[in-house]
């Protein structure tokens, strides 16, 4: 995995979370916040800290914000600071903006400033919860649209015994299998001769309506 030059702008429970993970996972990592407290908190756990206030959009050029891959905007409750550092983030030529909403309206607002994705972290989570909770072979869900989401479903019982290519499930469900999960191992990228047997976990993608007849065949297996 290449390593990114990624600079996380607000340090609320969400922004160091994203902070601290992306440089476990081998980053260089730059945390900043308006809030001197935050970043002594965050100092050992990140590449570099820096307390500034980042719609000062000259003090944001002397970061060099240009260079860097990605820039993730979690700013908490103060919208009007979170889309005044999306734009000078955009206009400063950052490659990638990916930004927190609060709310439907923050995120329509903050996709027609530039921001290249934007996450509303309650409203996921809602979604997974949700389904979760009224689907229980549904392990996990990941929304990836509004129309397409990758979900982990326990397999059909009348699966049991066929290969990939016999349940051509693409044509006849209009879903891709991306993996297959047992007690033992992951098999990733299955191959047509592979086959499904009991207890496996599949991990499936496709549009919302077509994910939801694979929950009703598991239901009603």
């Amino acid at each position: 995995m290449k390593e990114k030059q990624i600079i996380v702008i607000g340090l609320g429970r969400f922004g160091q979370s994203v902070a601290t993970t992306l440089f476990k996972m081998g980053h260089d990592v730059l945390a900043v916040d308006d809030d001197e407290n935050m970043i002594q908190e965050i100092a050992d756990s990140v590449t570099h800290a820096v307390q500034m206030d980042a719609t000062d959009e000259l003090a944001l050029r002397t970061l060099g914000i240009r260079n860097f891959d990605i820039a993730v905007v979690s700013i908490g409750t103060n919208i009007q600071s979170s889309i005044m550092v999306t734009l000078n983030l955009k206009e400063a030529g950052v490659k990638k903006v990916v930004a927190k909403a609060t709310n439907d309206m923050h995120a329509r607002l903050l996709t027609k400033i530039g921001a290249d994705k934007v996450i509303l972290p309650e409203h996921d989570m809602g979604i997974r919860v949700a389904h979760n909770l009224v689907a229980a072979n549904i392990l996990d869900f990941i929304e990836l649209s509004p129309d397409y989401s990758i979900v982990e479903v326990q397999a059909p019982v009348s699966w049991y015994g066929k290969d990939i290519k016999t349940l051509d499930a693409r044509a006849k469900y209009g879903i891709n299998i991306m993996a297959i999960k047992s007690d033992m191992d992951i098999n990733i990228s299955p191959r047509a001769t592979d086959v499904i047997q009991e207890g496996d976990v599949l991990v499936v993608i496709g549009s919302i309506d077509d994910l939801s007849k694979i929950e009703s065949l598991v239901t009603n297996d």
